[in-house]
């Protein structure tokens, strides 16, 4: 009974449907004559007697020509009004749109892990070339409306999860910049609308996984979004003061960089905060994984610290690659080269998560400001060229040059990755040989 319903609703008035398949049924009928009283002409067997005219034969011809264009009409008719409710936020034509959906959904197995602002650096340069991105998210962030939600809630911190969401969405579109507009008056005052929405949504639904996948849905992403776990963890950092010299221990991811010293440590509490299944498994299937870029203590190692992270960047198949900061971060890195921020990822789970360092080589100084200060490439023959590949080009924003370049990123990471897959090639070549 459903389904004769569901036939009968293409018999609605006004949708536009009818007319085009009876004109494309027109057409069919139309060739199929023609073809068919070609048939008999074939075999000499007229259906009228006498010889076959010239005239005849034109006609014939022109019958068939004119249920081609039938056809060809009510297919692109059809295929307007049947897709026009999909297209409400997709500009441009339908083939364009068809062609490019289909080369993304080819592209490579993405994972980007990391968070605040350096992630989404990565997934707006990707998502042009794949779909099949997913971006795995801190949720240690305790500071500023994800953590006043966190804390008068009891949710995940929504933030990082929001900003990459919005990343992967269309850029333009209306629903994004208003999952992205923060309030600055009232009750609401310093609350992003996106933070309020996942929340809310993690109450109707019932958990923050439903929660990110109808999010996902709104805004039409081009791949998900996913937390490094679903535990209540915080961040606990044992950090050297320079003045006066000693050493505290700070919990609170808002805190740490606030401290002002070194960090010497760092942990999540608890310490046996087990990785999200959903995240574990798209590193294991991922043909290519990418570190950062980010805070290095306050956005990427609370990702690979969590239980289960590091071990599966260790068993997958995928090429890993670790992108570092373009620009060192108070608090965190100060006076940091490429070769320091590597030791730090070391010291914190050990070697073996990456095989290639991707990094900067252009300091910019137009738009840069006094504030800004480059990371530097590792002194020769430092102990990490032992261990990884370093590639190093121009990666930064031309408007804000302490930023990675979305484009030039993506650029490098899918050269790198073309690169490894010839060189297997070779190698797999070499050893058939």
């Amino acid at each position: 009974m459903a389904k004769l319903q569901a036939l009968l609703k293409w018999l609605t008035p006004g949708i536009r449907v009818k007319r085009w398949m009876l004109f494309l049924i027109a057409g069919i009928s139309l060739i199929s004559a023609s073809f068919g009283y070609a048939v008999l002409i074939a075999v000499d067997i007229h259906p009228l007697g006498g010889l076959h005219s010239i005239t005849e034969l034109g006609l014939l011809a022109a019958a068939a020509l004119l249920g081609f264009d039938m056809v060809l009409l009510a297919f692109f008719r059809l295929s307007q009004n049947i897709l026009a409710p999909y297209r409400k936020h997709q500009q441009g034509r339908v083939i364009d749109i068809v062609y490019a959906h289909s080369k993304r959904q080819k592209g490579p197995r993405v994972v980007a892990i990391g968070g605040g602002t350096g992630l989404p650096s990565v997934l707006r340069g990707l998502k042009q070339f794949t779909s099949n991105i997913t971006a795995i998210v801190t949720v240690a962030d305790d500071g500023g409306s994800s953590g006043r939600l966190r804390r008068e809630l009891g949710v995940l911190p929504p933030g990082d999860l929001r900003n990459n969401i919005a990343a992967l969405a269309d850029d333009e579109s209306l629903m994004t910049r208003l999952f992205q507009y923060r309030f600055d008056t009232g009750d609401l005052g310093g609350h992003a609308f996106g933070n309020l929405f996942i929340t809310a949504l993690a109450g109707v639904t019932g958990s923050i996984e439903t929660a990110l996948i109808e999010t996902e849905r709104v805004l039409n992403i081009q791949g998900r979004v996913l937390p490094a776990t679903l535990e209540d963890v915080n961040l606990v950092a044992t950090i050297r003061l320079l003045n006066p010299s000693r050493t505290v221990v700070i919990e609170g991811e808002s805190d740490i960089s606030a401290a002002g010293g070194q960090i010497e440590q760092l942990s999540v509490k608890p310490a046996d905060a087990a990785a999200y299944g959903e995240s574990v498994q798209a590193i294991l299937e991922a043909d290519l994984v990418v570190i950062g870029p980010g805070s290095l203590f306050t956005s990427i190692l609370p990702n690979l610290l969590v239980k289960g992270i590091a071990e599966a960047l260790r068993a997958t198949n995928a090429y890993v690659v670790y992108v570092c900061n373009v620009a060192t971060q108070p608090g965190e890195t100060d006076g940091f080269t490429v070769a320091d921020h590597v030791l730090a990822l070391e010291r914190q789970v050990g070697r073996g998560l990456f095989q290639v360092v991707l990094a900067n080589n252009a300091y910019p100084q137009l738009n840069a400001g006094v504030n800004t200060h480059y990371v530097l490439p590792a002194p020769p023959h430092h102990e990490i060229l032992q261990r990884y590949e370093m590639r190093y080009i121009d990666l930064t924003d031309s408007d804000r040059p302490w930023r990675h370049d979305p484009q030039k990123l993506a650029a490098g990471l899918l050269q790198l990755r073309d690169e490894e897959r010839q060189g297997a090639s070779s190698r797999a070549a070499f050893t058939e040989v």
